[in-house]
């Protein structure tokens, strides 16, 4: 659906609950075989979806499209499917001795229907993922995809349409007024994946209808490096963290820790790296990827110049095309926490390079911010990395790494605080996509049977018993 009104937005709503409650939940026969359909579809489309996202982009790497959008996704669904059967079980609960005659079970039951709302940074995998979530979780789905992605959202579009009937899934595209619209929809379950500002919108709007939201956000994620450890290891890493998708990833490493004696080791080691993963450069790179459209690129732009403004030191790294929104990466050193490259979560290309003298220095730094996304440690010592990881909050930790944590697909993946509310991923997408409803049969037997009136001299000695 493209153009469309608060009207006709209700009208889906409304057609898709209809079904929901008319049909009752699908049992796992039917969810495992909507979830093949659907990864078939993407697969048959694997050649074309690589090539919209080209589209979207300007430029963007053919493999790493592969590696970061459709790896993931199938890997996701795969996932799912083999587990499924495990997660749909009624799990059976303990009965106090006071009703050992009756049993209780939980079972998991869909919500309803779903909206998703994704976003245009991976516009592929966080847009079907979600979806592959929902549907094994049972529920119908309606799915915002981005505008700023036209080309991907029309494949997407055209793929659930391939899979799906529209009372189970449909696909609504459109600008901000339509986000706005759809946001305020009753869902019985909001998925949001974006910025923390428009997700503040989300959840005032999904407040509205008392509808629970899963908001996946973003912000600063650090990289914190032990004194004296590998440079070269961490630099190969954070490179790839960092200019993978061109730093537009919400858990991309936004800025680095290191001690001050290992600061221009760092740096150097940095650059090493930067040069050994895009040897071409990177203006018509096809192993680069372009900065989304003017306004990011400008964006960025500015914060470097904002930056340099202040004192910092830029180090490029290659040269930018302006016209095609090509940002070659960028190293700051000599920075400063009231630069507007601290003040906001980057998305792009350029990493901040700050120095700390002990780790405490290092876990004050962090816990005066904004609890991020992400978190990164580098080293060996198990006693500051357990350290930093007791005294920090935020969503998932790589340890020597950057990035991995979120193709695992047995972990659950979100943030805390502005950077996320709940989780989804694997086992735990399920259970935010189904209610846990608690069942409990009474026996023949019971002491229930006993505390109801008439009451006399037994009821009191079994109260009596109970509250010891």
């Amino acid at each position: 659906m493209s153009d469309v009104t608060s009207a006709d937005l209700h009208r889906v709503l409304d057609r898709q609950r209809a079904a929901f409650l008319r049909a009752g939940p699908p049992d796992l026969k039917q969810r495992r075989a909507d979830l093949r359909r659907l990864k078939a579809e993407i697969l048959k489309r694997r050649t074309e979806i690589v090539r919209v996202l080209k589209t979207d982009f300007g430029q963007r790497s053919e493999r790493e499209s592969a590696i970061v959008e459709l790896i993931p996704l199938v890997q996701s669904i795969n996932y799912m499917i083999a587990h499924l059967g495990r997660w749909m079980k009624p799990e059976r609960r303990h009965v106090s001795a006071y009703f050992q005659c009756g049993r209780t079970w939980v079972l998991r039951q869909p919500v309803g229907v779903v909206g998703i709302i994704a976003p245009w940074n991976y516009p592929v995998s966080l847009a079907l993922v979600p979806l592959a979530t929902a549907i094994a979780a049972g529920n119908r789905v309606m799915l915002k995809p981005s505008e700023f992605t036209p080309a991907t959202s029309a494949v997407i579009g055209e793929i659930v349409q391939a899979v799906f009937p529209p009372e189970q899934v449909s696909v609504v595209t459109g600008d901000g007024e339509v986000g706005a619209a759809f946001s305020a929809l009753p869902f019985d379950h909001i998925l949001f994946t974006g910025s923390t500002a428009v997700g503040k919108k989300v959840a005032e709007a999904a407040a509205r209808n008392l509808t629970p939201t899963t908001l996946e956000l973003g912000g600063k994620s650090p990289v914190v490096i032990e004194p004296g450890f590998s440079m070269e290891r961490v630099a190969d890493r954070v490179a790839f963290g960092k200019l993978t998708n061109a730093g537009q990833t919400c858990i991309a490493p936004d800025y680095v820790l290191v001690h001050e004696n290992d600061r221009d080791t760092f740096a150097s080691a940095y650059q090493e790296a930067v040069e050994k993963q895009h040897p071409r450069g990177y203006a018509g790179s096809p192993d680069y990827t372009a900065i989304l459209n003017a306004h990011h690129y400008a964006r960025l732009t500015g914060l470097i110049d904002n930056a340099a403004a202040q004192g910092a030191q830029v180090v490029r790294l290659g040269s930018n095309s302006d016209e095609s929104h090509v940002l070659a990466p960028v190293l700051l050193l000599d920075v400063t926490s009231q630069m507007a490259v601290m003040q906001e979560e980057i998305f792009g290309p350029v990493l901040p390079v700050l120095t700390y003298r002990t780790l405490d220095e290092a876990i004050a730094f962090i816990n005066a911010r904004l609890r991020p996304l992400a978190l990164y440690y580098f080293g060996d010592n198990r006693t500051d990395r357990d350290r930093l990881l007791k005294r920090t909050v935020s969503g998932n930790v790589t340890i020597n790494g950057t990035l991995l944590h979120i193709a695992q697909d047995d972990l659950p993946f979100g943030g805390v605080g502005d950077s996320g509310i709940g989780a989804y991923h694997g086992k735990e997408g399920f259970m935010a996509l189904t209610h846990p409803r608690g069942i409990y049969k009474q026996g023949r037997l019971n002491a229930a049977t006993l505390l109801q009136p008439p009451f006399g001299k037994l009821t009191d000695a079994i109260t009596n018993l109970i509250l010891r």
